[in-house]
């Protein structure tokens, strides 16, 4: 039923206001969501989004009026999105919070003829609730059953529908048969825009921790390409500088020329024992007492050391007097 005028005047005042207010939106995919299941989802966005469907041709009106009025804004680039059954939901929140309420709202669904299977469906093993006399049924889908407690059991998982795959009569007589419902529908995110930028709605699922790496890594390899290149950027700068100072205490080591910092390596390599005593030292510092201690220990040693001999030499029962007593 085509769309009266006066509704359409309203469409594309509504939408025009929703584009000049939000700076966030998911495009997403309504394939096979009911009306019931739009409203919850509408209800359940209340505060957080705004939900606006309508045909991709007056989407693609009101983007194109909205940028004839606003020519530097950059909300353009959402038009070649509109492909399919789309919509949008604006906001100005969190977009992963919305991510969320959108997933929560997704509604279980039975295999229906003739539709095409968004995912693989497996049939687990075990009771199947079904008697004895339906056994033709399972062998004619060569599945493998027994009986077990007069009702049919399946033995092995069964691989009974791939992705991409159109669903026949017997699998979806027999996913009924089992209470099975294997796929769910609800709004599908395709796309993310931001503030001018469309991204694949996986980067919602990385945290700040990941984005730190992925940028540092990046670094990284700028880095390194300028410092291959010999072309200075500001993130190979500090590597050039340090670079630059090596070479400098390369050129001090080696010649007459030196600084203050410069004496220190050229003293150690100079004379290396200096600075051997220095890191023990240190380390031994902050034992406390351990240090006194050992040496109280080392006197101790060397105190009943010197008694012994005394004995030895006097008759105190040791052999080295030269054999005996006085």
């Amino acid at each position: 039923m085509p769309i009266s005028r006066e509704r359409k005047g309203q469409y594309f005042e509504r939408l025009d206001a929703v584009l000049a207010t939000y700076s966030k939106l998911f495009i997403v995919g309504v394939d096979n969501v009911g009306s019931r299941q739009m409203q919850n989802i509408r209800q359940a966005l209340r505060g957080k989004g705004e939900v606006m469907m309508g045909k991709n041709t007056m989407m693609r009106k009101v983007i194109s009026n909205f940028m004839i009025k606003n020519p530097d804004h950059p909300i353009g680039i959402v038009k070649e999105s509109l492909r399919g059954n789309v919509g949008f939901i604006f906001t100005n929140g969190d977009l992963a919070l919305v991510r969320d309420v959108v997933k929560a709202n997704r509604r279980p669904a039975p295999a229906k003829v003739g539709a095409i299977a968004p995912i693989n469906v497996v049939v687990p093993p075990g009771p199947t609730g079904c008697d004895p006399g339906q056994t033709a049924f399972f062998q004619a889908l060569n599945i493998g059953t027994k009986i077990q407690k007069g009702q049919i059991e399946i033995v092995n998982p069964v691989n009974l529908i791939m992705a991409g795959e159109k669903i026949g009569s017997s699998e979806a007589v027999l996913l009924q048969k089992l209470n099975i419902k294997p796929f769910d529908y609800g709004l599908n995110i395709i796309s993310v825009y931001e503030d001018g930028s469309i991204f694949d709605p996986k980067v919602l699922d990385m945290s700040q921790a990941d984005l730190a790496n992925k940028f540092m890594a990046a670094i990284n390899n700028i880095a390194a390409a300028s410092l291959a290149l010999n072309y200075p950027t500001l993130a190979s700068l500090p590597h050039s500088v340090a670079n630059a100072y090596k070479n400098l205490l390369a050129v001090a080591v080696t010649t007459e020329y030196s600084w203050p910092n410069a004496d220190k390596y050229k003293a150690y390599l100079a004379d290396p024992s200096a600075f051997a005593g220095s890191a023990p030292a240190a380390a031994a510092a902050p034992a406390g007492g351990a240090a006194p201690a050992a040496a109280k220990k080392v006197e101790v040693e060397e105190e009943k050391e010197e008694v012994d001999m005394g004995m030895d030499l006097f008759g105190g029962g040791g052999d080295a007097g030269g054999g005996g007593k006085y």
